[in-house]
């Protein structure tokens, strides 16, 4: 299995707008919300947002986001894992397992020992350790997705 280095936006502000840019082509949701976010975990003293990016050279190869809620109707549960990608060619590589691994880890630093997740995956989270919870209603869907949860 490769190494592969992940890096906190709040230790590399200057690496906010290229990940900003990389989330919103691979989610859709406004670039601008991503460097919002992103810059409160820059300038924060909290521990949600945060945000991880994997690169290759200088190309983002992976990334997710620590958020307060994913876009979904159970407030309660939180803070969420969010934006979970792994370019193609680097699947089943072990970049996913890196920045999960560490995201958990950072947040655990925090103080913050459990992460939910929302997905439409069904196996994959388990491999990490996740554990599915419940369904819930993603905002504006008509079918419930998996909640996973895990704690540290």
């Amino acid at each position: 299995m490769e190494q592969f280095n992940v890096i906190s936006i709040h230790d590399r502000p200057e690496l906010a707008d290229r990940a900003a840019a990389w989330f919103h082509q691979k989610w859709g949701v406004p670039e601008e919300a991503y460097l919002q976010s992103m810059k409160a975990a820059i300038g924060g003293t909290d521990s949600v947002p945060q945000w991880y990016i994997v690169l290759d050279g200088e190309r983002i190869i992976g990334g997710c986001g620590i958020i307060e809620n994913d876009f979904h109707n159970r407030p309660d549960l939180t803070p969420n894992l969010c934006a979970v990608y792994t370019e193609p060619d680097f699947r089943s590589r072990g970049v996913a397992k890196a920045f999960l691994d560490y995201a958990c880890m950072d947040m655990s630093k925090h103080g913050v020992s459990t992460l939910y997740l929302l997905t439409d995956h069904d196996s994959f989270y388990e491999r990490y350790g996740w554990e599915y919870l419940c369904s819930v209603m993603g905002d504006g869907e008509d079918v419930a997705s998996r909640m996973y949860v895990k704690t540290s």
